[in-house]
């Protein structure tokens, strides 16, 4: 702001399409999934869709083969912490930090099924 002008020019005003006096400067989330299965299409099928980053690709029987021979404590683990594999990284919760653990892990158990 500049002393004795009208800094009116300067204020920050609302994106085209957002509400008046809501909070500005706030990201705008998803609204949270009610299942895992929404939370899969949402958020994991982003990189599990395509096999981006290294991601087994959702319905992959061979690509999660092994994955699913670790157990579900591994790979429940690995969406909720993250992973570093040699083929690319899992982000924590796949980036979805909000969700809860039990939704990530329902999420996990719609990707397994799919792969069976």
């Amino acid at each position: 702001a500049i002393a004795g002008r009208d800094n009116s020019a300067l204020a920050i005003k609302p994106a085209e399409g957002t509400a008046e006096g809501g909070a500005s400067g706030t990201a705008v989330v998803a609204a949270m999934p009610q299942n895992g299965t929404q939370l899969f299409e949402q958020t994991c099928n982003v990189c599990h869709g395509q096999g981006i980053g290294g991601a087994p690709k959702a319905g992959d029987k061979a690509a999660w083969a092994a994955r699913i021979a670790e157990g579900k404590a591994m790979l429940y683990e690995h969406a909720l912490k993250g992973f570093q594999g040699k083929a690319g990284v899992m982000p924590p919760k796949g980036g979805r930090l909000d969700a809860p653990d039990d939704l990530v892990k329902q999420a996990v158990d719609h990707m397994v099924q799919m792969a069976q």
